[in-house]
């Protein structure tokens, strides 16, 4: 049993003999999880060169009244690599779809962060009678880019191009700096997102380009969010970008069944940025989801 690590010193831990983690066979990988509290499940999918801490913050709030259920999505952290030559939202979805079989989850609620959102994007449209309800946070579907959009998938792929002579750990620095200096605020709490970049285990080069293809091609490609069929709530940070805003009301737009809130004084990890604001939206929606669910059942 491994033992977790916190996102920030200053967020309250789980008691170690709380936390089930480890590693299940899941779809050609071996999937790195952690499990705490009880009650109905929350599932955290991540976003791109981030892993399992980034949700620490939620972690240590939720798991007094859910089963919340964190993973390192195939490429990353302590799940790492795989053979597979090319990476995509199917291929992501495939693997939580095995990831809840190995935990026997028949239904969660799936709460997403950018790549995190892509992910449970797709498997709410694949899988909706295993989705009771999403949470989509500060993520893209696909939908006229402009020039804007772009030039952010274009700026991944240029570092995913030089990452094998400069380290990518060292080019997000420089990147979420330029950010802030450009447009205040747009890559938030700085600090706390490198830190969590930094102490992970670092993807090889090969890996963050198959993740950042995978990324574009899901931004370009056919998916309709209109075939989403749970609850949505819709988050995206105050000083995100005016693409990922737009995004947002595009979300909304598709799918009838969905409320967005802006989260004050938020950048792109607008659970990081803000996490008390982000954190007590999400257990709003989760009462929801759970009420909802309870008068399914009696009817």
């Amino acid at each position: 049993m491994q033992t977790p690590t916190s996102a920030g010193d200053d967020v309250p831990e789980t008691p170690a003999s709380a936390v089930e983690s480890g590693c299940v066979h899941t779809n050609g990988v071996e999937t790195y999880y952690e499990r705490r509290g009880e009650g109905p499940v929350v599932v955290f999918v991540h976003g791109a060169i981030m892993d399992t801490r980034m949700w620490a913050p939620q972690v240590a709030e939720l798991a007094d009244a859910y089963t919340v259920v964190t993973y390192d999505v195939r490429g990353h952290g302590r799940t790492g690599g795989s053979a597979a030559a090319t990476y995509s939202a199917g291929l992501y979805a495939a693997d939580l779809d095995a990831l809840l079989d190995e935990l026997d989850v028949d239904r969660a609620v799936l709460c997403g962060l950018s790549m995190g959102g892509m992910i449970a994007q797709m498997y709410a449209a694949r899988h909706p009678e295993r989705v009771a309800g999403l949470v989509l946070a500060d993520t893209f579907t696909p939908a006229p880019l402009g020039w804007a959009g772009r030039f952010l998938f274009l700026n991944d792929r240029l570092v995913a191009l030089v990452s094998p002579y400069i380290s990518y750990k060292r080019l997000n620095y420089l990147k979420l700096r330029v950010g802030n200096l450009l447009a205040p605020g747009v890559a938030g709490d700085v600090e706390t997102v490198q830190r969590l970049v930094e102490e992970g285990p670092t993807m090889a080069p090969a890996e963050l380009r198959k993740v950042v293809d995978s990324l574009a091609a899901f931004a370009r490609g056919e998916f309709d969010p209109a075939a989403i069929r749970a609850p949505m709530l819709v988050l995206y940070g105050e000083h995100e970008p005016a693409l990922l805003a737009d995004m947002a009301d595009y979300l909304c737009a598709a799918i009838p069944d969905a409320e967005m809130l802006v989260v004050p004084g938020a950048g792109h990890a607008s659970n990081l940025d803000n996490p008390g604001f982000f954190t007590d939206a999400v257990r709003e929606f989760l009462a929801e989801v759970d009420e909802r669910e309870r008068t399914d059942a009696v009817d």
